[in-house]
C-alpha cells in the first residue's frame, strides 16, 4: 500500500499544473482529467473558479490523505510492525531477533535469541536482552532460570528480605536486622520484611537472639545469695552462702585438733607412767600390748575424724550441688511470654 500512495503522489507532481487551499478544505487548481482518473478517493467537480477547474473532497480522510501526499507525512504501522524508512517490517515473535529488516520485495527475517539473553516480546529490535544474574553479593538466589522468553527472576536469600520488588521477582535484597543485647525479636523477618526489635522491661533480660526476653534468676528461691545482679542483658549470678561452708569447715578443723591433742597428751602420759624405755623392753609381752593398744587409738581417732568430716561436710555439698542442678534446669527452661 506504501508503494501505491508513493505511485500517486508522483502522478500528482507530473500532472499537476496549479493548486491553492482554500480555509473552508477546498482545493482548486488546474487538473488534467488523467490525474483524477488515479485519484483513489471520490472528488467531485463542483464549479470553476477564474478559468480553473475547482474541486471538494467530501471526506475527512480523503482530506488528510491529500494532505499527506502533498506535505510529504509517513505512513504510520500496525502494532505488530516496526518502521523502517517508508517500510512498515512485520516484528519478529518472542524469543527471536531481526537478521535483516524487510524490504519491497520480501519480509523480516529472524534469528532465535541465544544462550544467556531472552527476548519476551515481539520486537523489532535486533538484539536480545542479556539475562539477569542473581548475585550472593546482593543477597539473591534464583528463583527461575531464564528462558529464551523470560528473564531470571531472583529471590532473597535465606535471612535476607527484597527492597526492590519487580513483579514476582526481586532485584535487590538487604541482610535482616540483628537485635541488640536488652532486646528481644518482636517479628521475625520474611522475604519482604525486616526483623522488628522491642526492649526487655525491668527485670528481664536477652541477649538479642530470644524471641521474648527472660526473666531474672531470683537467687533466694533456690536458697542461694546473689553475686551480681542481673541487667537487661545478662542474668543474675547467684552462689553459695559463704557462712555455712565456712562454719561447717571451721567446725571440722576444730574436732580434727581436739582429737589429735588428746591423742598426743593420752601417749605421753602412757608412756611416762610406764617408766624408762629401757624398763619397757624387759617384758616383750607388756610391749605388744603397748603396741596393740596405741595402734587401735590411732585407727579410732582416724575413724573419729573421718565421721565428723563427713558427717559436716557431706550435707554442704549435698546442698551444693542440688541447687547448682536446680539453678541449671531453671535457665535451660523455655521463657514464657508475658502479657505486657
Amino acid at each position: 500500500m506504501n508503494s501505491y500512495y508513493s505511485y500517486i503522489y508522483q502522478t500528482m507532481l507530473l500532472h499537476l499544473e496549479h493548486y491553492s487551499f482554500v480555509p473552508d478544505g477546498n482545493v482548486c487548481m488546474s487538473i488534467s482529467t488523467e490525474l483524477l482518473d488515479h485519484l483513489p478517493y471520490r472528488i467531485l467537480m463542483s464549479r470553476r473558479l477564474h478559468g480553473e477547474k475547482c474541486f471538494h473532497v467530501y471526506s475527512l480522510s480523503s482530506q488528510i490523505l491529500l494532505m499527506k501526499f502533498f506535505s510529504g507525512h509517513t505512513l504510520t504501522c500496525q502494532q505488530a510492525e516496526y518502521q523502517i524508512d517508508n517500510e512498515c517490517c512485520p516484528m519478529c515473535p518472542p524469543g527471536n531477533r531481526v537478521k535483516t529488516d524487510c524490504t519491497e520485495f520480501r519480509s523480516t527475517s529472524c534469528l532465535p535469541c541465544t544462550e544467556g539473553t531472552f527476548m519476551n516480546q515481539p520486537t523489532g529490535l535486533k538484539q536480545c536482552f542479556s539475562c539477569a544474574h542473581c548475585g550472593k553479593n546482593s543477597g539473591l538466589k534464583i528463583k527461575s532460570s531464564c528462558t529464551f522468553i523470560s528473564d531470571t527472576v531472583c529471590e532473597p536469600l535465606e535471612g535476607f528480605y527484597c527492597i526492590d520488588s519487580t513483579g514476582d521477582g526481586c532485584e535487590a535484597a538487604q541482610k535482616h536486622k540483628q537485635c541488640q543485647p536488652g532486646q528481644y525479636i518482636s517479628q521475625k523477618g520474611t522475604a519482604s520484611t525486616d526483623t522488628v526489635c522491642s526492649d526487655c522491661s525491668e527485670g528481664t533480660f536477652s541477649d538479642g537472639t530470644f524471641e521474648s526476653c527472660r526473666p531474672h534468676t531470683q537467687c533466694d528461691s533456690v536458697n542461694l545469695r546473689l553475686i551480681k545482679a542481673g541487667t537487661a542483658s545478662t542474668d543474675a549470678e547467684c552462689g553459695e552462702h559463704s557462712s555455712t561452708l565456712m562454719t561447717g569447715i571451721v567446725i571440722g578443723v576444730i574436732v580434727v585438733f581436739m582429737l589429735m591433742i588428746g591423742t598426743s597428751a593420752y601417749l605421753i602420759y602412757y608412756l611416762k607412767k610406764k617408766g624408762p624405755f629401757k624398763e619397757r623392753t624387759r617384758n616383750a609381752e607388756n610391749d605388744a600390748k603397748v603396741s596393740f593398744v596405741l595402734l587401735l587409738l590411732i585407727l579410732l581417732n582416724l575413724v573419729s575424724v573421718h565421721c565428723t568430716l563427713f558427717k559436716y561436710m557431706t550435707p554442704l555439698f549435698y546442698q551444693y550441688f542440688t541447687k547448682r542442678n536446680l539453678l541449671k534446669e531453671k535457665k535451660d527452661q523455655p521463657p514464657v511470654k508475658r502479657c505486657r
